[in-house]
C-alpha cells in the first residue's frame, strides 16, 4: 500500500474514533500509531490530516451539507462522514493533492470500509464539492496547456 495512501486510512480511522468518542483520542495517537507501523511519514501525515479536519470541523461539515442536499451530515453513518471530512479538508487545504487523487482515495476507503452504495454517494458528494470550490485541476491544466 502506498504511504500517502495508508496515512490516509489512519486519518479516516482517527476521525471516526474522533466522531464516536470525542477529543480525547488525540491525546492517545502515539499508542493508536504503534499498532499501525513505524513509518514516521505515514504517522506525520495522518496527524496533520486528522488535525486539520478536526480543527475545521465546522466547516467541512458544512460544505459537505451545502454539497448532500438531501442529506443532514448528522444522518450519515459515522465512516462516510469520517470519509468526506478528511476529503473536504484536503479539497480545501491541501492544493498539492490532485482533486482526482482525493475522490480515487476516498471512494476506496468507501468500498473498503462502508456500504455496497457509499462508494457512490461520497463520489457524488465530492464532485459537487470540487465544482463549488472550483477546484477541476484537470481543467485548469487544459487551459494552461493551451
Amino acid at each position: 500500500m502506498d504511504r500517502r495512501t495508508k496515512a490516509r486510512e489512519l486519518a479516516m480511522q482517527l476521525l471516526y474514533q474522533m466522531d464516536v468518542q470525542g477529543d480525547d483520542v488525540l491525546n492517545h495517537l502515539d499508542a493508536f500509531f504503534i499498532e499501525s507501523g513505524d513509518d514516521d511519514m505515514v504517522r506525520s501525515l495522518a496527524t496533520k490530516w486528522t488535525k486539520g479536519a478536526w480543527k475545521e470541523l465546522s466547516d467541512c461539515d458544512g460544505t459537505i451539507k451545502s454539497a448532500s442536499i438531501k442529506w443532514d451530515v448528522k444522518r450519515l453513518c459515522a465512516v462516510d462522514k469520517s470519509i468526506l471530512r478528511l476529503s473536504v479538508y484536503q479539497l480545501k487545504r491541501c492544493p498539492e493533492i490532485p482533486v482526482k487523487v482525493v475522490i480515487n482515495e476516498a471512494i476506496e476507503l468507501a468500498k473498503k470500509y462502508s456500504t455496497a452504495q457509499s462508494p457512490g454517494f461520497v463520489n457524488g458528494v465530492l464532485d459537487s464539492v470540487m465544482k463549488k470550490l472550483g477546484r477541476d485541476d484537470e481543467e485548469k491544466d487544459r487551459e494552461a496547456s493551451n
